[in-house]
């Protein structure tokens, strides 16, 4: 006896349908819809004070202008919002004046080349859709 093969018909729905939920409240669903696009930036004394290596240079050569956090915080925005990083250089600097803040941010070859000695920071997800990007 041959083994019997079932064939399901070309209109057969093969996956599970998603359940549809019934919005009843307008309101706090709009507002969390709006929410989704929101984005702060915040820039404690602390890493404004650090933004500029204060060390003195240990080696010969010319000493480095900008601290690891800075090269790391380019780094970092350049990954979570997938830019160039000319476009990371461009974005952070407007940024800064949005926000008028005195510094400047790296010349994109400045962190082209440190970035192979820079410790990158984790990523965290919290919460919801807030991002937490801890510098340290």
């Amino acid at each position: 006896m041959k083994d019997q093969i079932t064939y399901l018909p070309d209109n057969a729905d093969r996956s599970v349908a998603k359940q549809k939920f019934k919005i009843t409240n307008w309101p706090t669903y709009n507002k969390a819809l709006i929410n989704r696009g929101s984005i702060t930036f915040w820039l404690d004394d602390e890493a404004i004070q650090a933004w500029y290596e204060s060390a003195t240079p240990s080696s010969r050569g010319r000493p480095q202008r900008y601290s690891d956090l800075a090269i790391t915080t380019v780094l970092v925005i350049k990954r979570v919002f997938r830019l160039t990083l000319r476009a990371a250089q461009g974005f952070i600097d407007s940024i800064f004046s949005l926000m008028n803040v005195p510094l400047r941010c790296p010349d994109y070859s400045c962190v082209s080349r440190r970035a192979k000695s820079v410790n990158m920071a984790l990523l965290q997800i919290v919460g919801g859709d807030k991002l937490i990007i801890p510098f340290c």
